[in-house]
Order: C-alpha cells, then structure tokens, then sequence
C-alpha cells in the first residue's frame, strides 16, 4: 500500500472518463490497496481512482467508520426528491459550495473476486455514490453548480491556484 497524491483541479486525468476495469490483476489488487488506505484519513468520505492519477473505474468510501469499494460502479437508481447541501471534494480542496443531489442513489458494481456490489443510501451515501461516479465519468461536483454559484467556485479555484 502507499501513500498517494490527491490530483487536484486542472489535472488531464480528472477531465478523463475511466476505463472499465476488465481483469482482476495484481495492480487493480494494489489500487484497491491503495484507495482504501487513502480514503481512511480524516475528513474523507470518497476517493476514486482518478483522483489517484489511475484512470480505471474504481472508487472507496469512508462514512462513519465503515470502508469499502466498489469497481465498475454503475448508478441504477436516483430519486426524484432532490437533497441540497455545501458539497467539497480533495480535488478542489478547501472549497465547499452548495450543490443539489438526488436524495437517494444506488449503485452497482463488483468487488475483487467478481461479486456483486450494492452501494445504496440517502444523505451523505447518495451524495457520495453520484460524486464518485461523477468523477469515474470525468466531471467535478462544480459542473453541476447553479450559474452564480459555479462562477464564485471558478473564480475561487483561479485565486487558490
């Protein structure tokens, strides 16, 4: 496992849709390893594969201490009831603006040995599903910003620059 590096906004990789992954190698092994070490830090709730500079469509979670992944996410569900709420991202560190969601989100995906994952929730477990997914399909949570708001996060981003 290792320690690794959080691109950050205006890397190729996070404007890039991932791969699927289609084999379980010794290095998806890894980067599950590492994801999973990386997203247990304080403060985490999400890592996906990208955000590690790895362009496979992979991502970890870290919500109220329990850990997991999930490879080839694929969203099967999102309500029509909406959620609002400040929204932040360690690709666009330090920066929190509001951000309309689903309220309730699935998805499904595998693990290592090829069993199926579930991933579902309200709250903060929606918000993260329809995040990392985002990030897996190569958008940042400001694409979805309302008008005035994306222009505040934008100008916000150019002075942390």
């Amino acid at each position: 496992m290792a320690k690794r590096d959080i691109r950050i906004v205006g890397d190729p990789v996070l404007r890039t849709e991932c791969d699927p992954i289609k084999d379980i190698t010794p290095g998806v092994r890894a980067l599950v390893e590492d994801l999973l070490e990386n997203v247990n830090e304080e403060g985490r709730a999400g890592l996906a594969a990208n955000q590690i500079g790895v362009s496979l469509r992979a991502f970890s979670w870290n919500i109220d201490g329990e850990l997991g992944y999930i490879l080839n996410p694929v969203i099967t569900y999102l309500s029509e009831e909406k959620q609002s709420g400040d929204e932040g991202c360690l690709s666009v560190p330090d920066l929190w603006f509001p951000r309309e969601r689903a309220a309730k989100a699935a998805c499904e995906g595998i693990d290592l040995d090829g069993n199926k994952v579930v991933l579902e929730g309200d709250g903060i477990v929606a918000r993260l599903i329809q995040h990392e997914v985002g990030h897996l399909d190569g958008a940042l949570y400001i694409d979805g910003l309302e008008k005035n708001e994306k222009k505040k996060a934008l100008r916000a981003i150019r002075a942390n620059l």
